[in-house]
């Protein structure tokens, strides 16, 4: 291992010990997750796309990396893990390589040994920002920030797919969708057909429409956008989760806007206004629906019981609704998972 350096846009510096192989200046969104496990599945969720990650959690990579049939996607995502402390001698059944071996695999840049207390009470006090992993000091850092960029075209499926035949059809729009998500839709008897966040599913033949999760700015998504305003004329069911969420809202006429630090773990509790039930969930997103904008024939559904933020919105009288949080779980507490049940039950 050798030193280096994680470097905040706002010029303070973390220290920290890096691989002595990697070499260079790694660019990305600084962002922290609360989970205490599930380093693998949150490492290879498309939303994480050019941001580095920082893990609250001291210990990170006890249980090694499983093989890739519980992976969240093909590869990692990220562009930078920050750890306090990386496990060298892991131990589960399912365990493969340990979690720096897997990082170095696939050019992951890490830095570990950091006080990641100090740097997320950094983040919470002054908000997201953007970084870099460095192994010198260097302050002439051009920073980029990613969300002015088009995310979603890069992690979302290149042509359209179905997946077996069934009674009904679903429409699953990919805007970087979790596999855990394919898994949850394909245990119902239904065909599922899974398009590019560009496709036009319009004038097809479908029972139902599924909108994935996603990195960055949701606003980048215009084409998916104007898409589904034009499928909301169909009235047919409309299921959204995390980014879908958001382009579900945008659709609609709302708003969104840029949370100061996000909400990144599993155990964000959020409360179902109809019930007043609470549901500790997963999550990841850093944007949310401004309450305000949404059109009188909209509702919100759910509330963040942390910060009072957006969880969940709904149509008053037709068959739309989406909902902040991870439903299908992975990693995560699996409260909410009657939420698919409730979408297939509506086909």
């Amino acid at each position: 291992m050798k030193k280096s350096y994680l470097i905040l846009e706002n010029g303070q510096t973390f220290s920290g010990e890096s691989p002595a192989s990697q070499e260079g200046c790694f660019l990305g969104e600084v962002v922290f997750t609360t989970g205490m496990c599930g380093y693998y599945e949150s490492l290879t969720d498309p939303s994480f796309a050019e941001q580095i990650l920082v893990f609250t959690y001291p210990l990170i990579g006890n249980y090694g990396v499983a093989d890739k049939d519980l992976w969240e996607s093909k590869k990692i995502h990220v562009a930078g893990v920050v750890l306090s402390e990386a496990c060298v001698n892991w131990s589960h059944h399912k365990g493969l390589i340990s979690l720096q071996e897997w990082l170095e695999k696939e050019n992951i840049p890490l830095l570990t040994a950091v006080d990641t207390r100090a740097l997320t009470k950094v983040l919470r006090s002054y908000g997201t920002m953007r970084g870099a992993i460095s192994e010198t000091k260097d302050s002439n850092i051009t920073f980029e920030d990613a969300n002015e960029k088009h995310l979603v075209s890069k992690v979302s499926v290149s042509e359209k797919k179905s997946y077996r035949k069934g009674a009904k059809r679903v429409i699953s729009v990919d805007c970087g969708m979790k596999e855990s998500m394919m898994r949850f839709l394909s245990q119902y008897p239904i065909e599922i057909v899974r398009v590019p966040y560009n496709y036009d599913y319009t004038d097809d033949d479908y029972d139902g429409i599924f909108l994935s999760n996603g990195p960055g700015d949701p606003i980048q998504c215009k084409e998916t956008i104007e898409i589904l305003k034009k499928a909301l004329l169909r009235k047919k069911p409309i299921f959204g989760v995390c980014l879908g969420s958001q382009i579900l809202a945008l659709a609609a006429g709302a708003k969104t806007y840029k949370l100061p630090f996000g909400h990144r773990g599993q155990n964000q509790p959020c409360m179902e206004l109809s019930s007043g039930k609470c549901y500790i969930t997963s999550q990841n997103h850093g944007y949310a629906v401004d309450e305000k904008s949404l059109p009188q024939d909209w509702e919100v559904s759910f509330r963040n019981l942390n910060d009072g933020s957006v969880e969940g919105v709904a149509h008053k009288t037709l068959p739309f609704y989406a909902v902040q949080f991870h439903p299908e779980a992975s990693p995560g507490p699996t409260d909410t998972r009657w939420f698919f049940d409730k979408f297939y039950t509506c086909l």
